[in-house]
């Protein structure tokens, strides 16, 4: 099932999430902060956490241990989940159905494609690999390219200016509210999908919301014309 409203704008690059979005990485990213934080004293559960995946791992390691982190106590940690994650998750996970079909159906249609994500680029590279779309990718912005992650608009506003087209003929796909919030403080619109575990209510502001990327797809596939974005709602 999909929610959209009125069609408007013709849509001329797209900027994708990748955890929860074109991947299915969510509950490894918990499970592997979880498993982090524990040996580091603080024993959080992966329900606690799950939520707060989307935002920058700065973010939510603050949030969940009060640590800074710059802090060497953090820089451990954070170093750590990285590589639980790379180590005993990462070569498991899928590409959520019809993720690459997707992007080549956009680049078929001369849009561009980016990436705004709060991994950094080292990781980002692996998760595109992982999820079999680094070729289609045009521009990549990541946590290493700005001084705010998600949902601050820092990496989305980067990918604004690096794609150097109108803010509204872009638009930026996301599984969580940390990317509709982002969006809108960056000026863009925001499609939403429900893969990332969220409800309607929570994407609220999202121009449209769907259930995975397949579900963007067929969308896409059943526009006579050029793709064209609903206006943006604003929050009540």
């Amino acid at each position: 099932m999909s929610v959209t409203m009125a069609v408007a704008t013709v849509v001329r690059g797209v900027f994708f999430d990748i955890d929860g979005t074109l991947l299915d990485s969510n509950g490894a990213h918990a499970r592997a902060w979880s498993e982090a934080l524990r040996e580091s004293g603080f024993d959080l559960p992966v329900e606690r956490l799950l939520p707060l995946i989307g935002m920058g791992g700065d973010k939510l390691l603050e949030i969940t241990s009060g640590l800074a982190a710059d802090s060497e106590r953090g820089k451990r940690i954070s170093e750590r989940s990285g590589a639980i994650f790379d180590e005993r998750y990462l070569h498991d996970l899928r590409p959520f159905p019809r993720a690459r079909e997707l992007l080549q159906e956009l680049r078929a249609r001369g849009v561009l494609v980016g990436i705004a994500t709060s991994a950094g680029a080292q990781h980002c590279a692996k998760l595109l690999d992982q999820a079999a779309v680094r070729d289609l990718i045009e521009l990549s912005v990541t946590s290493d390219d700005v001084r705010n992650s998600k949902p601050d608009p820092d990496i989305v506003a980067k990918a604004v200016e690096r794609a150097e087209l109108p803010k509204g003929a872009l638009v930026l796909v996301g599984d969580t509210p940390y990317d509709v919030e982002a969006a809108e403080r960056a000026g863009i619109a925001c499609i939403a999908v429900r893969s990332g575990g969220w409800n309607d209510d929570r994407l609220a502001g999202a121009v449209a919301i769907h259930d995975d990327v397949a579900a963007v797809r067929e969308h896409l596939l059943a526009a006579p014309g050029p793709w064209c974005l609903p206006q943006r709602r604003k929050r009540a």
